[in-house]
């Protein structure tokens, strides 16, 4: 039935899905209530000012904790937290395996010897011992070996907002980080790659900026000369990966020679990782040219569609910034649950553990909050990002069906947006709680496949692995389905259910024209991140190559690389949005409305040369009785 109804245009507006909204204003009203309760339970003041091993909280009068000796103590002059071996990482329970002080002062330089541990405390008025030793005992009583820190103490700052001194010296995160990576054999390796991205971050801080800059422009290249774009998208993408491949064997070639003169580890490692990257560079372009191959009959559609796409972002300009509010919203919000979960952390009572020191533990009900806390770090990024995808859609529905572009709003976007807050939010968080429901079990499932690593059998992870591609493709299929049902909700104001029905419906009548067009959108776009990628690349290689003798440069490169593919995906995966959201409105146009008089269409003249030019390469390809002929028919 919904097939058949007629759909009407931006003429009604309707409150959708209500029921979810609630729901999901409940759950957030849970969000604060965790907030709220570790806030309560001191867990915000333990985690700025720090607490030491005996559950005193540090730059404040404390409460005795019964069975713990020195707790209950007055620390107001104590406000920074000290480790006495802040190196011992238990990458098991994820904590400093070491006895934690408050102390009045972080040492400022590096103590040898409990002499100087002793002086510094004369001098500082700050105990870096134990608080039953006194600073006249250090050097005299034999517990110091326990009560005091490792020697050499090395040198700390406190950090910013959370009064903790740690190590100035790099050396310590890195074998930290060491424990965590499993493939380094040598952990000079790993010294060696960090000092790498110390020594080169000026030129990785200025790659990144590259990879915006090139994003702005290819967004502006594809407002102004879409005709083109096409087939100069695709030369450049040709001459790029040929040339980054040239160049990568030529590197490789120049610095073989180099290296036999000079033999150092860094010459050895910057001469196999060229050789990785060049075997890779020139696999990965054969592969593009043999797709490129494959889709070259299709890419004629592909023009006139990214024209009319083009002509959106020339009238709704504030589209190209979506990403950045979109960022910026996802970045409060994580910071927000960051904040939270670090309260959890140090949320609850305190409990003597089998060491005699204090930690603090939540018990019955409460301890599930970790769950519920996870589930909306879920629910409500995807709800932000669905919001974004509901504004889009609504400005391009409103550009595309209103009939005289001089009519429409002065910020089709913020149209978009009070529409979306005003009627359509339930919508947006009942098309997210879907989402969720697909990718909490599938993060449980790889959970389950880490954890059992190497013990479970054959059968069993073939399964696992089974079950874990299943749920992503259908993660990926029904983010698709609701992207279109945004899209029907924005034309007709309807719930979710209806608008996704009525959008499968589109969908599936037009199947081979959501193959033919569709794809060869998104692999156009999927070129340019490809071309910003190889951009940025090749001035990283150039840059970076002259550092060649003194630092290893395959992690910066690795880290540029991804910045500029990230870049890439923001801006582009907004043009991709569009041309989806154009498609739908062109098919509901096309199958409603016939140009007769008072059925008359709302595309655009470019879009109906589009839909003419369409017809006729099909009709010529049927003539031909090919494969090609048979796969492509007119609507």
């Amino acid at each position: 039935k919904s097939s058949k109804r007629e759909w009407k245009p931006l003429e009604d507006h309707s409150c959708t899905d209500v029921p979810w909204l609630l729901l999901f204003i409940l759950f957030c009203v849970g969000m604060g209530f965790i907030c709220g309760f570790s806030i309560a339970t001191g867990a915000a003041a333990r985690l700025l000012s720090g607490y030491d091993s005996y559950g005193n909280i540090c730059g404040q009068k404390n409460v005795k904790v019964e069975g713990i000796v020195n707790s209950g103590l007055d620390l107001t002059h104590k406000k920074y937290v000290f480790f006495l071996d802040p190196c011992n990482i238990d990458l098991v329970h994820q904590r400093i395996k070491s006895l934690a002080l408050c102390v009045s002062a972080c040492p400022r330089r590096e103590l040898k010897t409990l002499a100087d541990i002793q002086k510094f405390a004369e001098t500082n008025g700050s105990t870096l011992c134990s608080y039953e030793l006194q600073p006249s005992e250090y050097t005299t009583d034999p517990r110091a070996a326990k009560l005091c820190p490792k020697y050499p103490v090395p040198e700390s700052a406190p950090i910013p907002f959370f009064h903790r001194c740690a190590p100035v010296n790099i050396s310590c995160y890195a074998k930290f980080a060491e424990a965590l990576i499993t493939f380094v054999s040598d952990s000079s390796v790993l010294h060696r790659l960090i000092s790498g991205v110390m020594t080169s971050k000026e030129i990785i801080m200025g790659l990144c900026l590259l990879s915006l800059v090139l994003s702005m422009i290819l967004m502006v290249i594809i407002r102004y000369i879409s005709r083109v774009l096409v087939w100069i998208l695709t030369i450049l993408v040709i001459l790029g990966s040929l040339g980054g491949t040239g160049v990568l064997w030529w590197l490789y070639a120049k610095q073989r020679v180099s290296a036999s003169a000079v033999e150092t580890q860094i010459a050895k490692d910057n001469l196999q990782a060229l050789l990785i990257y060049a075997i890779s560079a020139t696999v990965f372009t054969v592969i593009l040219f043999l797709i490129m191959l494959i889709m070259r009959k299709r890419v004629a559609l592909t023009i006139a569609l990214f024209h009319v796409a083009g002509k959106v972002f020339i009238h709704l300009p504030l589209l190209v910034f979506q990403p950045f509010w979109t960022f910026f919203v996802l970045i409060l919000f994580w910071t927000y649950w960051i904040t939270v979960l670090l309260f959890l952390g140090t949320t609850g009572s305190p409990v003597p553990n089998e060491e005699g020191f204090v930690e603090f533990r939540m018990v019955g009900p409460l301890k599930y909050m970790w769950w519920y806390h996870v589930v909306g770090l879920i629910w409500i990024s995807e709800f932000i990002l669905a919001c974004q995808q509901m504004t889009v859609a609504g400005a391009v529905v409103t550009y595309y069906f209103t009939r005289e572009k001089r009519n429409l709003p002065f910020t089709p976007i913020l149209a978009s947006v009070n529409r979306l807050v005003c009627y359509h939010l339930g919508t947006v968080a009942k098309g997210s709680f879907i989402i969720t429901l697909v990718k909490i079990p599938r993060m449980i499932l790889m959970y389950i496949h880490t954890q059992l690593k190497g013990k479970e059998n054959a059968c069993a992870r073939c399964m696992l692995k089974a079950c874990i591609c299943c749920l992503w493709c259908l993660e990926k299929c029904l983010t698709y389905l609701n992207q279109n049902a945004y899209t029907a909700t924005a034309i007709n104001s309807t719930n979710f259910c209806t608008s996704a029905k009525d959008a499968f419906v589109i969908l599936v009548e037009n199947a081979l024209r959501v193959a033919a067009i569709n794809t060869v959108g998104d692999f156009m776009l999927f070129l340019g991140k490809i071309l910003i990628v190889c951009s940025t690349g090749l001035a990283g290689i150039m840059l970076l190559n002259y550092q060649r003798d003194y630092t290893i440069w395959v992690l910066p490169l690795i880290i540029v690389c991804l910045f500029a593919f990230l870049v890439a995906h923001c801006f582009l995966s907004i043009y991709e949005m569009v041309v989806d959201v154009l498609f739908l409105c062109f098919a509901i146009d096309t199958k409603y409305n016939d140009g007769s008089p008072g059925r008359e269409f709302y595309m655009d003249k470019v879009l109906m040369e589009f839909v003419e030019n369409s017809r006729k390469s099909m009709k010529d390809a049927g003539r031909g009785g090919g494969a090609e002929g048979r796969e492509l028919k007119p609507m």
